[in-house]
């Protein structure tokens, strides 16, 4: 059912925890399954130098958030707002149908801390990030991808 990367992402979470002096959080949810993630980045000249999590969900969802964290840390802000959710569940090897939501909302919190920093430095990040909110046509859009 869930590939040895998911669990061991699972088992062994990577970037777990909180940065103090993030200057990106994004937090995303999905009201359906009731996971919450939050996404913590420091970003230095345009690149993600830090990037930690929290994630209240099963174990797909601290899988994607933990592949997602690896995935960016050390990229420019612009590579990691390429990174799609499809993206993360095939470094997991895959995700069963009925969890890739939780690959999406690890992009969603990508993007939300990248918005986040955007708005600290008064920027209208919807420009650049595309929407940011957590609502029902955005996961029904994503979900029919």
């Amino acid at each position: 059912m869930y590939s040895e990367k998911v669990m061991d992402h699972f088992a062994h979470p990577r970037n777990m925890g909180e940065i103090e002096d993030a200057n990106a959080v994004g937090r995303v949810g999905n009201p359906k399954c009731g996971d919450i993630m939050q996404m913590y980045m420091k970003i230095e000249n345009d690149i993600i130098v830090d990037v930690k999590f929290k994630t209240f969900g099963c174990g797909s969802a601290i899988a994607t958030s933990s592949m997602a964290t690896e995935m960016v840390k050390g990229k420019h802000i612009q590579e990691a707002l390429k990174l799609s959710n499809k993206a993360v569940a095939e470094a997991l090897d895959g995700l069963p149908a009925h969890k890739m939501h939780c690959s999406v909302l690890a992009e969603e919190a990508i993007r939300s801390a990248i918005a986040d920093y955007y708005k600290r430095q008064g920027i209208d990040p919807e420009p650049i990030v595309g929407c940011c909110c957590d609502c029902e046509a955005c996961h029904k859009e994503h979900d029919e991808k």
